[in-house]
């Protein structure tokens, strides 16, 4: 009976431990921005400088800016092909090419159903996820035929966080919690917020920064679980697939990831 007992014992603590995610430096390099977009799996960094974003790659850099439009609020590059630009003053959307060059101009103030927006990612195809401020709902909105195809059931009644989003689904931090939609504007998840301010989306899993401190939440899953950053200063973060990158002091520090 002693066996048997110890072997569920065994079994319980194998099933309850808490997974654990540490980080191992691989380099650093000098970068002077005032904030980091992404990089990509080919380590091409997209960065913002004096309302200007920059694609660096190799030895090659270019730029786009658009001085009409003002201060430029939010960049998003997870599809290097159609990397949006937000200046929400002018309540304007700028689609990019992977040359940098302006290919789509959503004004909101000028199409059909005014929206006024205030945070904006990228969604699949032809689209960008917008948090409308007016009806408190998250949309899927198509820049070409200028449609809402999609928007969330419930208006969010607790101040935004933070938007992140990937070809399937809209990750949206809000004061009160971490709420998951999938495309046709359905919740999937949802999870209070703990103090949690940035989220950074990694092939449908979230890494959440709370204080100095990251946690990594898997898809379809409630359990967060703490990465093992060493209170290494953590401004700015971004992952791209098991290499974890933190801006500092103009220095981009590269980390692996590794999970026991």
């Amino acid at each position: 009976m002693k066996p048997l007992l110890y072997f569920i014992f065994l079994l319980y603590f194998s099933i309850g431990a808490q997974e654990s995610i540490e980080i191992v430096p691989l380099k650093n390099s000098t970068l002077k921005a005032d904030s980091v977009v992404g990089i990509d799996n080919f380590g091409t960094i997209f960065y913002t400088k004096t309302n200007t974003i920059y694609k660096k790659d190799n030895d090659t850099t270019i730029s786009y800016n658009n001085l009409q439009l003002g201060k430029l609020t939010s960049a998003n590059s997870f599809n290097p092909l159609k990397i949006n630009l937000f200046y929400q003053a002018l309540n304007t959307v700028i689609i990019l090419d992977n040359r940098l060059a302006e290919i789509f101009k959503i004004d909101f103030n000028t199409i059909n159903n005014y929206k006024n927006v205030s945070h904006v990612s990228t969604g699949y195809d032809n689209t960008i996820w917008i948090f409308n401020q007016d009806t408190q709902l998250l949309e899927v909105f198509d820049y070409k035929t200028r449609t809402t195809k999609a928007q969330t059931l419930k208006p969010v009644d607790s101040p935004i966080l933070d938007l992140k989003s990937n070809y399937n689904y809209a990750y949206l931090l809000t004061e009160d919690a971490l709420l998951v939609y999938n495309y046709f504007g359905s919740i999937v998840n949802t999870l209070k917020n703990d103090g949690y301010t940035d989220i950074v989306e990694n092939n449908e899993g979230l890494y959440l920064k709370k204080n100095n401190s990251l946690f990594y939440l898997a898809e379809d899953s409630k359990a967060v679980i703490p990465v093992k950053t060493y209170n290494i200063l953590i401004p700015q973060f971004f992952v791209t697939n098991e290499t974890l990158y933190i801006y500092a002091d103009e220095t981009l520090q590269e980390f692996q990831i590794k999970t026991k």
